[in-house]
């Protein structure tokens, strides 16, 4: 394997990033600039989430669940992160759009913001630690992987209409 220079390195992780949808070259600079390249001082992805300040806090006593906000932690990251996010939802055919939309459908807008923010996080954790490029999932993901789920569904609810239906698989 090539030993890489720290510029190689960081010119390499601000390509990397750039390639992100809804993170562009002054975003990936801004992001590197707060977390650096360098990803081994984490020990995992949930405690780099934690450090930013994108996972919710867990106040619960006596068996009561409080009201739960995200974190405090590094807001200028976070700020970008967010920004980023509502970038990134706009691009109709990409994983974050469709994941935007399952999660904003149940929980609201703001908090599938927040959500998506905290995937592109993620992302970009393994993307620095592993040294790969970004690869999007697409946006089809979510009815591919359930695709039997859907196909049951489709089936009673078509059931319930009262239409008799026979599967037969290509």
């Amino acid at each position: 394997m090539k030993i890489l220079k720290k510029t190689d390195t960081i010119s390499w992780a601000v390509e990397a990033l750039d390639g992100i949808p809804g993170i562009g070259r002054q975003s990936a600079e801004r992001i590197l600039a707060e977390a650096g390249v360098e990803m081994e001082h984490f020990q995992n992805e949930s405690r780099f989430s934690s450090w930013v300040g994108l996972v919710s806090e867990c106040k619960e006593s006596a068996g009561k669940k409080m009201s739960s906000r995200i974190r405090k932690g590094n807001k200028y990251l976070k700020a970008c992160l967010v920004e980023c996010a509502r970038a990134a939802i706009r691009k109709k055919q990409s994983y974050f759009y469709s994941r935007y939309q399952r999660i904003a459908a149940r929980r609201g807008g703001k908090r599938a913001l927040i959500a998506i923010a905290h995937t592109m996080l993620i992302a970009i954790y393994h993307m620095l630690k592993e040294k790969v490029p970004y690869r999007d999932l697409g946006a089809d993901y979510y009815s591919v992987i359930n695709q039997e789920k859907l196909i049951q569904r489709n089936l009673r609810s078509l059931e319930k209409l009262g239409v008799n239906v026979m599967i037969q698989p290509k």
